[in-house]
């Protein structure tokens, strides 16, 4: 039984403040990860105070301080967009699913992936730091390069 939308408005609503958007259907996820020239950001969003307290603070606090960003980024909400999520987590291929996580493809290929284990427990901050470290890594400003 899905989360009760009431529930998670709030929540979904701190990452879609960001610009980030919520991919509600399978196909939604399929359109954004394979139709994206660049890199896709995934971000599989949670109600546990790990999400709350470290994951969608540091990925707002990465988006504003970092000068590299994904092409794209899309949420997908665990234990609400259930079959979103299915399809998103089936993209994190080698990795067992967990929520919250943050995932990286390009051409609909995994380059990068935050597991829960890697995000719990951890101040915002250092979570930012690790994602504006990725962005860097995997993100690739296109235009400056064809320059």
């Amino acid at each position: 039984m899905p989360y009760p939308e009431i529930m998670i408005h709030g929540m979904r609503q701190e990452l879609a403040q960001l610009g980030i958007e919520e991919t509600k259907t399978p196909e939604a996820v399929k359109e954004a990860v394979e139709n994206t020239d660049g890199t896709v950001m995934v971000v599989v969003n949670s109600v546990c105070g790990c999400a709350a307290g470290g994951v969608r603070p540091g990925i707002a606090m990465a988006l504003q301080n970092s000068e590299v960003k994904p092409d794209k980024a899309i949420t997908v909400f665990a234990g609400a967009d259930i079959d979103a999520t299915d399809v998103a987590r089936n993209y994190f291929e080698g990795y067992q699913p967990s929520s919250p996580s943050i995932g990286f493809l390009k051409d609909g290929k995994l380059v990068k992936m935050f597991e829960r284990k890697d995000l719990e427990g951890r101040h915002p901050l250092m979570i930012a730091q690790e994602l504006v470290n990725a962005f860097g890594e995997v993100c690739t400003k296109t235009d400056a390069a064809n320059n």
